[in-house]
């Protein structure tokens, strides 16, 4: 799965130690998961829905190799 969350996070022009705190986690978690080495559960998911004012689909994105 990939993502745009570091694009979000541009546009909201918010640090990844803000939007870690904003939801709840780590900033590593946030570093994590725009690196594509963890995939958010779906609560988490839904948070960043929330952050971002956006659905899911659109800041994350199935590839051929789901």
């Amino acid at each position: 799965m990939k993502n745009t969350i570091k694009v979000q996070r541009a546009i909201l022009d918010i640090t990844q130690e803000e939007l870690a705190i904003a939801i709840g986690v780590s900033r590593q978690t946030i570093n994590s998961i725009e690196k594509n080495r963890y995939v958010p559960s779906t609560v988490l998911a839904l948070k960043l829905s929330k952050m971002f004012n956006q659905p899911v689909n659109v800041f994350f994105e199935l590839t051929d190799e789901d």
